[in-house]
């Protein structure tokens, strides 16, 4: 049996404080686990020293003979200085994951030399069964201990919930029935708590603290326009002491965010999951950065977040409200954790429904879009690959994947993944339509109560705890609400408030050319492989994204009246003058439309008088298609435009062309004109557009 004393002694080992203590409630799991063995679930507070729990736990186990722990997070890349406290007790940590495929043998021999105590993987290595046959259930013996955490990932009732999560209950079915078992999460209200314990077992063991957060003192701010908020960032973070991040809800948002702030001088960067073309290590030095004080702020999308550790964050600042109240409890509990006085502030703004609402209609697949798949394997006998689906069911990529996890966690499997081909199943299809509908109710219920917060006239964070289901919910006293004033008191500078405005009319949008054919997607043109750089377009511009608040009512409004404004003309020509495309353009052109034949080619005639350039009719639509916004995925959207567009050569000068469009949805309408000007006789194709459909098309 472990006693406190020898466990309080390694807790100062690990956190280098010789008068450290437990939290309320440390030692209680640690015994649970250490000594009696059990399954147990942990809700508590962010910050309270969860990954204390398993760390201290691992290192008696090991001291006491016990074999490996598995931890199953999905927070690899972000559990570095975790790691750190890990070492600091003598614990080896080795990684499996799909960076480092070529390590996998050496890391399981050194599991069976009993050399590894803490093995971490992702959910998703569950989903690969080479891995879970070669890898993990030859070890199986040699693990007494899994980690799982962020479990209310486990639960679909969750605010992240995560198919791969659902295979863990198999895999303990399969791992010997003695081994400890610990779960960790810091936000699951009551529903959550209950589906996950359904899913652990019955004998697992709720260990439940109190959630509220007393050093961070919460704050809302209601600025719908961007320029506004920007403004106020400017003005109100020198006031505030030490370091932050601030969320944005898209990577568009989080890089013009910090392009502004450091125009303002103010030391800023932002981060988000595929910077670096999603090399880590660029990530990685962002995060020491701010670690260790060298900048001010990150400007961040949610990529980082669980994980991230930083004691003494002084501010949490969302430039957009969250989808839900626990994705803004687990977010803001990032602030404070080591430091007395922190701030939350949440700014909500008027594109904040629109972005919330794509999020929510995306987060659990439809009915139809489930039946569709399970047909199409149903009807191949070899089976499909993720890229042979896309061909034949209109779905994004990333929603396909979704709905190919959920049917295969399902009890029993709807389909099955072998090698990279996935295989409809005999098991009969599991009726769950109602379930459906009502995780679909619940996450707008969940947006709901995020705007019911932000126009709260009771304590911030009691709001929070109250929807947390924390039996110890109570006023905090440190709250806008409970002071009675703002805790960060601004009054907008309208100079800095146009100069905002300014920026972002001059922020426009990069647009990438695409660099290669899709696959069978234009069997009328002929055109496969990679796009050869003679047909190729050049990199080109957008003014803004759609609906944004720099150019977006203006274009909004020449779209429903029929006619682009003179204004959105010399928009275009002072976007021109500071672009400089290179070699300059002598003539122009457009992307017609049969449903508006007048609307883009108006506007381009005006466009090129106002540059003292020729305007040619040179592309033609020769069919109508079906609208390319409808489109859900790449291979569906260039398919559409197969054998729609021509080139009229009579029309098509030799120098460079400026080729206009208004709206751009997937670029491939930009991408397939260029091309047929180029097969023309054109010269380098340079695309224009007012606006981007949304942020994700900014390449």
């Amino acid at each position: 049996m472990v006693g406190f004393g020898e466990a309080k002694a390694l807790l100062r080992l690990a956190t280098g404080n010789a008068h450290a203590e437990f939290m309320d409630g440390q030692w209680e799991a640690i015994d649970a686990i250490a000594n009696e063995r059990q399954r147990v679930l942990l809700v508590q507070r962010t910050g309270w020293g969860k990954s204390m729990v398993y760390f201290l736990s691992t290192r008696l186990l090991r001291d006491a003979g016990a074999g490996t722990t598995l931890i199953i997070s999905p927070l690899l890349a972000l559990m570095r200085n975790q790691i750190a406290a890990a070492e600091r007790l003598g614990l080896s940590a080795a990684t499996i994951n799909s960076t480092n495929p070529d390590d996998w043998q050496a890391i399981m021999q050194l599991v069976r030399a009993d050399e590894v105590d803490l093995l971490l993987i992702s959910p998703e290595r569950l989903e690969n069964q080479t891995f879970l046959d070669e890898c993990l259930l030859p070890i199986a013996d040699r693990i007494e201990f899994v980690v799982i955490d962020e479990a209310h990932c486990i639960s679909d009732w969750g605010h992240d919930f995560r198919p791969s999560y659902r295979r863990i209950n198999r895999l303990l079915r399969q791992l010997p029935e003695n081994i400890a078992v610990l779960a960790t999460t810091a936000t699951a209200n009551d529903r959550v708590v209950d589906d996950v314990l359904e899913q652990l077992g019955d004998d697992t063991v709720l260990q439940r603290g109190p959630l509220m957060r007393q050093s961070i003192a919460l704050q809302t701010l209601n600025l719908p326009d961007r320029a506004s908020r920007m403004a106020w960032l400017v003005q109100a973070l020198p006031e505030i002491d030490g370091s932050g991040i601030i969320y944005t809800s898209t990577i568009r948002d989080a890089t013009s965010l910090t392009a502004w702030l450091q125009g303002r001088g103010i030391v800023a960067e932002a981060y988000y999951g595929s910077l670096g073309q999603g090399d880590a290590t660029v990530r990685e030095g962002l995060e020491e950065q701010l670690l260790n004080n060298e900048i001010k702020v990150l400007v961040s999308t949610n990529a980082l977040g669980m994980g991230f550790d930083k004691p003494d964050l002084s501010f949490v600042i969302h430039f957009q409200a969250p989808q839900s109240i626990v994705h803004y409890y687990q977010q803001v509990g990032r602030a404070g954790r080591g430091i007395s006085d922190a701030f939350g502030i949440l700014m909500s703004g008027e594109e904040d429904d629109e972005i919330n609402r794509y999020f929510i209609n995306g987060a659990y697949p439809r009915e139809r879009d489930m039946d569709a798949v399970i047909d199409q394997l149903e009807e191949a006998d070899n089976g499909l690959s993720v890229t042979e689906l896309l061909e034949t069911v209109n779905m994004r990529q990333g929603q396909l994947e979704k709905v190919l996890k959920l049917l295969a966690v399902r009890e029993p499997p709807t389909v099955l993944k072998e090698g990279s081909r996935w295989y409809r199943t005999a098991n009969p299809i599991a009726d769950d339509r109602d379930h459906v509908q009502n995780v679909a109710a619940l996450r707008v219920a969940e947006w709901e109560k995020v705007q019911e917060y932000t126009a709260s006239d009771t304590c911030l964070m009691e709001f929070l705890g109250n929807e947390l289901d924390d039996p110890a919910a109570a006023a905090c006293g440190q709250c806008e609400v409970c002071v009675g004033a703002p805790r960060i008191d601004i009054q907008l500078d309208p100079h800095i408030v146009r100069a905002a405005l300014r920026f972002i009319k001059r922020s426009e949008v990069p647009i990438e050319p695409r660099k290669q054919w899709k696959s069978g997607a234009f069997p009328t043109y002929g055109w496969q492989g990679n796009i050869p750089a003679a047909l190729r377009n050049e990199k080109g511009r957008a003014l803004g994204i759609w609906r944004d608040s720099g150019w977006g009512p203006l274009i909004e409004e020449g779209k429903d009246a029929g006619h682009f404004s003179d204004e959105l003309v010399e928009a275009c020509v002072e976007m021109l003058a500071r672009w400089e495309p290179d070699p300059a353009p002598t003539w122009v052109t457009c992307v017609p439309s049969l449903r508006s034949p007048g609307l883009v080619p108006d506007f381009t005639q005006r466009l090129a008088e106002a540059l003292g350039l020729s305007f040619r009719p040179a592309i033609v639509k020769v069919q109508e298609t079906k609208r390319q916004r409808k489109m859900m995925n790449a291979w569906q959207q260039a398919h559409n435009l197969d054998g729609a567009f021509d080139a009229v050569e009579d029309e098509v000068e030799e120098g460079p062309v400026l080729l206009v469009d208004d709206v751009i949805d997937s670029g491939w309408s930009m991408t397939v004109a260029g091309a047929l000007l180029r097969e023309a006789g054109s010269g380098p194709v340079f695309p224009l557009a007012l606006a981007l459909a949304s942020a994700n098309n900014a390449g």
